[in-house]
């Protein structure tokens, strides 16, 4: 699995419009067969700065995705909103997804 964490900081003028902005284009990458999940975090210490966390089934389902028609879109119109560079962690790990935490469960 790839898995991948981008932090996003947004420009402050147009961080409260960001999550409407992106909203297609997370359907889109949700859509594809080979993602796992995409899921998008405010940060509770930068208010402009959103949290993206997102994994793809392997190498091939990235590159499709980077290849992707909705991808190139959004690349072209992100830098514009941007306040700087995002910061990216990808790397490849075992596993299809999320594993169940053991040091912690509900109690009855």
């Amino acid at each position: 699995m790839i898995f991948i964490v981008v932090k996003f900081t947004i420009r402050p003028e147009r961080s409260g419009e960001w999550l409407d902005l992106v909203q297609d284009f997370t359907r889109a990458t949700r859509e594809e067969p080979g993602n796992l999940f995409y899921e998008w975090s405010r940060s509770v210490d930068n208010p402009h700065q959103f949290v993206l966390v997102e994994a793809f089934e392997d190498a091939a389902a990235g590159e499709a995705h980077v290849n992707s028609e909705h991808f190139k879109t959004a690349m072209a119109w992100m830098p514009g909103l941007i306040a700087s560079t995002p910061e990216i962690v990808n790397v490849e790990v075992p596993g299809r997804g999320w594993s169940a935490m053991a040091e912690l469960s509900p109690r009855d």
